[in-house]
């Protein structure tokens, strides 16, 4: 029996929670609509959580509401693709509820668990019915239902995933896509999946994360953990006297957003610091807002190291960080910036090419998180900076990004690395923000993206049965070819795209496609679509053969 939800059992919850949900990641993967190879919804629920868990393994837990405070916060930093942000949406809203009690009970965690679901709800701009929103509102409510007779956390929480369950089983019938498709929504799998795990721990039961396989093992943690040492260049570490602003949790904040392995000890008299960042320059000049400095040391970690990463893996090239960098600590700061997430070495160049400062590698299977989206954000030297996704399952992650800087952040809403190019070509020539906006958005939507990859499983998606290894192709979402022949796809796919008289037509060929396949594929687009301007372009990109851009 649990009557009230302390800080140190919620502790247990989340380490539970995040394992619970890495145990099941690769089963709510196989729910994904498409068979597409994106590793998505069950990874990114798992590396969020993985964040909250990571978060809070390094304090000892005090009261309840400054617990669930931690971990809405990492979460909402660690945060990839749709699912990972409405999840850390939910764990927002219920710490907001929380935020001033040292325990909850019953009817207070359930208060919780509904505050969660109208934090999601709000943020969603047009919630879908059938997906985690449905299931997470639902459970909810029976968790209210529940405490108002019920003290008993395990038997309301019990409650909210016995209706979850019945919910999530008609999640296929209320979500079209997913009729068409016979599955239930992932990302509500997942999140009763963490409920689960949450209310083990509230039993005793305690969840292990299975062990790394031969493929990822020790080697891997390995250089996981020692890219969270050499993510940042500098190592800046001052003692400023207090004089003028004594507030030094305002300063831990400045600190969060640039940077990590963030220490400081504020005394009655000095404020001692230690940080890890990319711009020391800018810290140090906050510093002198608090008082004099009384002691400076700045070291450069790049050179125990090639090159520094991001945490996850997400990581952006070392040489936008540097370029950023140098230009930030020169004061070359620009009248806006450009941000976009690509893969693909071709790809990057072309994004280079078009004006964009800061690189963030990701995309299909890699999803950063909101915090690698904006560690790129705050170096980017200008105060206004346009982030181009270009994945819809990123788009989310980056709108967070939004209202956790000093910046003014757009993100212009693009799908695909086509619609992301002509964004920016869109976007040449003008200078004031609001019709860059406009244009680059509007630009964006002219742009029709086919993509051809091959089918990651056996599935049986609007009559179509595709079978696992043969090619698959998507036009904007929708299935437009599958089958064993690779010429057939492509003629399939390039009929398709004719039929909307495009007047540009670039092909992005993938790594490990030869030149004389790239050009017979080329080829056999351009003789379907004559009157079209066809240019190749040789991307490199990882999961597709190739991208086609039509307009």
């Amino acid at each position: 029996m649990t009557r009230q939800v302390t800080g140190e059992l919620y502790k247990k919850m989340i380490t539970n929670a995040a394992a619970a949900i890495e145990i099941h990641k690769q089963e709510v993967n196989e729910l994904n609509v498409f068979p597409v190879p994106d590793g998505d919804t069950g990874t990114n629920m798992s590396l969020t959580m993985n964040a909250a868990e990571k978060a809070l393994a390094s304090m000892s837990p005090g009261t309840l509401g400054y617990t669930v405070d931690v971990s809405a916060s990492a979460l909402l930093r660690g945060a990839r693709g749709n699912s990972g942000v409405i999840l850390s949406l939910l764990f927002r809203g219920f710490a907001k509820r929380l935020k001033d009690v040292d325990s909850a009970d019953s009817k207070q965690f359930a208060s919780a668990l509904l505050s969660g679901v109208e934090s999601a709800y709000n943020a969603v701009m047009k919630p879908t019915e059938g997906t985690i929103l449905t299931v997470s509102r639902l459970a909810a409510g029976s968790a209210s239902a529940a405490a108002e007779t019920e003290r008993d956390i395990e038997i309301v929480l019990e409650k909210a995933l016995e209706t979850g369950y019945v919910a999530l089983a008609e999640t296929v019938n209320q979500n079209p896509v997913l009729k068409k498709a016979n599955v239930i929504d992932a990302g509500a799998k997942g999140y009763l999946y963490i409920l689960d795990g949450m209310l083990k721990a509230m039993r005793g039961v305690v969840l292990t994360k299975q062990p790394p396989s031969a493929d990822d093992g020790e080697k891997a943690d390995f250089a996981q953990f020692a890219a969270e040492d050499i993510k940042y260049i500098y190592c800046t570490e001052f003692i400023a006297e207090k004089r003028f602003k004594t507030d030094a949790n305002r300063l831990r904040d400045f600190l969060d957003k640039r940077g990590d392995c963030v220490v400081v000890v504020d005394d009655d008299e000095i404020i001692k610091v230690h940080a890890h960042s990319n711009t020391p320059g800018i810290i140090l000049t906050e510093a002198l807002n608090y008082g004099p400095l009384l002691s400076v040391k700045v070291e450069n970690m790049r050179e125990q190291h090639s090159q520094a990463l991001l945490l996850n893996g997400a990581a952006a090239r070392s040489i936008e960080f540097e370029k950023a960098l140098n230009q930030d600590e020169a004061g070359d700061s620009k009248e806006f910036g450009m941000v976009a997430v690509c893969a693909g070495a071709g790809i990057e160049e072309v994004f280079r090419d078009l004006g964009v400062g800061g690189i963030i590698t990701g995309g299909q299977t890699m999803n950063p998180s909101t915090e690698d989206i904006l560690k790129i954000i705050d170096v980017t030297p200008s105060d206004v900076v346009f982030v181009l996704p270009n994945n819809k399952n990123i788009i989310m992650a980056a709108q967070q990004c939004v209202s956790m800087t000093d910046k003014r952040v757009i993100v212009i809403p693009t799908k695909s690395i086509p619609q992301g190019i002509s964004a920016l070509l869109a976007a040449d020539g003008l200078s004031n923000v609001d019709e860059m906006t406009t244009s680059m958005t509007e630009a964006a939507k002219r742009v029709r993206t086919a993509l051809i990859t091959d089918a990651a499983r056996d599935s049986d998606f609007e009559g179509a049965e595709i079978k696992k290894g043969e090619y698959l192709a998507l036009i904007d979402d929708s299935l437009a070819a599958s089958g064993p022949d690779a010429d057939a796809v492509i003629d399939a796919v390039a009929d398709a795209l004719a039929s909307f008289s495009p007047e540009f037509v670039t092909v992005f060929v993938g790594e490990g496609i030869g030149d004389d396949e790239a050009k017979a594929a080329t080829n056999r687009i351009s003789s379907a679509m004559p009157g079209a301007e066809i240019s190749m372009i040789r991307g490199e990109q990882a999961v597709y053969h190739f991208i086609i851009s039509a307009e």
